[in-house]
């Protein structure tokens, strides 16, 4: 099966530039100049559209088993193609948590079935399962995650286990940095002025600037230590930016990570969203917002992504420590980005870079995250001259919510192509063929 994608601009390794895609079966076959005359099974004018590869996300949240009530695999995939994410990787905080290569196994199977993108899983440290982590092949799962705060049991890992993971971790560790002993004494602090009704603007002073720095500086650390290939996600803070140095991911042992969220709101929004903006890591200052923006323009942030987490309305709609953290993203994360750059922020070649070519080139994925040729065909069309408004009626989350609610953004996904078959185009899905397990050059 041939698939031609013609005269389109084409946004690709730091280049824009216009032309045509040959796609045959999953591979990209050639890229070609708009004049070239071939032959295709099916031929797609996409004048006037941009052309870019699929976005991989390396943090989502799709909460099965055991939370399916807010997402699963099935639906949460879905909105991802909708997005024009094609590859995600998975958390292990389920019910039972990913801590077991049983476990783990089991989420692929499942993916297998019903995931129409791409997918990896990450294994779940604990304090004690270091020996069942090392059983993961490297190969075929995307990293470890290790929780040093903001979890529950043994999956916040401390002390002793902290050392004897990082000193013996065959892959990425991909770290979440919020020092506990420090948001505990804000706790306390907070609940003796304002009871069990904190507000939640405080919400970034009890998960502070300080919590999030002490955390990431000791994950550097341990790193540095023991030559632990480290990443840490969901940075928030400018403080933070001061650990990392600039350059490209695959020549450096320690990278980070930041979510669409901390781009786009600050801590001036608690008063209009509320609840629905509630993540761990926080929202922080709109210093902090711009300090995050200035550092993906310079390479020291080196990749986006969304740490997509959703429940549900009614859970998000509870008072401070009964609403939980979280909220969805992956059906709006490459649109929000795109809509920086109508403001400014970034370029399109920018964009490409932090969410498609760098999460590929750091977890040193097969195949996928350019329009290369050989490479598989993970491919997004987006319409840059689209004005929409997210509504109930066009999201695509079990959860049925978004905090983009309400929001014009001036681009659209319009078509995305997975493994070189089309399984989205202007709202509508094509579940015949499913997404592939992500293989990885280690």
């Amino acid at each position: 099966m041939k698939t031609l994608i013609k005269n389109i601009t084409i946004v690709n390794e730091g280049r824009t530039f216009t032309g045509s895609v040959l796609i045959e079966n999953d591979l990209i076959a050639s890229i070609l100049g708009n004049n070239d005359q071939i032959k295709a099974d099916i031929t797609i004018d996409a004048s006037g559209q941009l052309l870019l590869p699929g976005v991989i996300d390396d943090q989502v949240h799709f909460r099965e088993p055991g939370l399916i009530h807010k997402g699963e695999i099935y639906t949460e995939a879905k909105a991802c193609v909708a997005g024009g994410v094609t590859s995600y990787m998975e958390m292990p905080n389920t019910i039972p948590q990913t801590t077991t290569v049983q476990l783990l196994e089991e989420k692929y199977n499942r993916a297998a079935q019903v995931s129409l993108a791409n997918y990896s899983f990450y294994i779940g440290a604990t304090n004690d399962n270091i020996k069942e982590v090392l059983k993961a092949d490297p190969t075929t799962v995307c990293g470890i995650k290790c929780f040093m705060g903001s979890s529950t049991g043994n999956m916040l890992v401390e002390g002793e286990g902290l050392e004897t993971l990082f000193k013996n971790a065959h892959m990425i560790v991909a770290t979440h940095n919020e020092e506990e002993s420090v948001i505990k004494a804000n706790i306390e602090e907070y609940r003796n002025k304002y009871g069990e009704l904190i507000p939640i603007e405080i919400h970034p002073k009890i998960r502070s600037e300080e919590a999030c720095y002490q955390s990431t500086a000791k994950a550097i650390e341990l790193a540095t230590k023991y030559n632990t290939r480290l990443h840490a996600l969901h940075l928030s803070t400018a403080k933070e930016m001061g650990l990392f140095s600039s350059g490209l991911p695959q020549n450096k042992r320690i990278t980070n990570e930041v979510c669409i969220h901390h781009l786009w709101f600050d801590d001036r929004d608690y008063s209009t969203f509320g609840t629905k903006i509630k993540w761990n890591p926080a929202i922080k200052s709109e210093k902090d917002k711009l300090a995050l923006r200035d550092a993906i323009n310079s390479n020291i942030i080196d990749i986006v992504a969304t740490d997509h987490a959703p429940h549900t309305i009614e859970e998000k709609g509870n008072s401070y420590f009964k609403s939980p953290s979280g909220g969805p993203l992956v059906q709006h994360s490459l649109v929000a980005m795109l809509e920086l750059v109508s403001q400014g922020v970034f370029s399109y070649e920018k964009v490409v870079e932090k969410m498609c070519h760098f999460p590929a080139l750091l977890f040193n994925i097969e195949k996928r995250g350019f329009i290369r040729e050989g490479y598989k065909a993970d491919l997004v069309l987006v319409n840059p001259q689209d004005r929409w408004v997210v509504t109930p009626n066009n999201i695509f989350y079990k959860c049925q919510w978004s905090p983009f609610e309400g929001i014009t953004f001036r681009h659209s996904v319009t078509h995305t192509f997975v493994n070189g078959t089309l399984v989205y185009q202007n709202g509508q899905f094509y579940e015949t063929n499913k997404g592939e397990r992500l293989r990885f050059n280690r």
